[in-house]
């Protein structure tokens, strides 16, 4: 497993981690701003997660298909990808 990808698994195993806490916390009655901010915290580590992700497929995936000649599926791919994110 290369850099990326085990950063990714490590971002997410925290994240796991964050929702049971964030669960916990709802079903404890804490305080609904505290809860909030917990949730933005797991939504950004996810977004983080999520671009080493895509790292690690631009730097192998997308490069292998280039130097084969074969990228249209890939750069296909990252527009499907980019245009998800131009619509948040």
């Amino acid at each position: 497993m290369n850099e990326e990808k085990k950063k990714a698994v490590q971002a997410l195993k925290t994240v796991s981690g964050q929702v049971e806490g964030i669960i916990r916390m709802i079903e404890e009655g804490r305080y609904c701003i505290d809860i909030s901010n917990q949730i933005f915290a797991a939504s950004a580590l996810l977004k983080k997660a999520n671009l080493l992700v895509l790292q690690q497929h631009m730097n192998h995936c997308v490069k292998h298909a280039v130097e084969t000649g074969d990228a249209e599926q890939k750069i296909s791919e990252m527009m499907g990808i980019l245009s998800k994110v131009m619509e948040r």
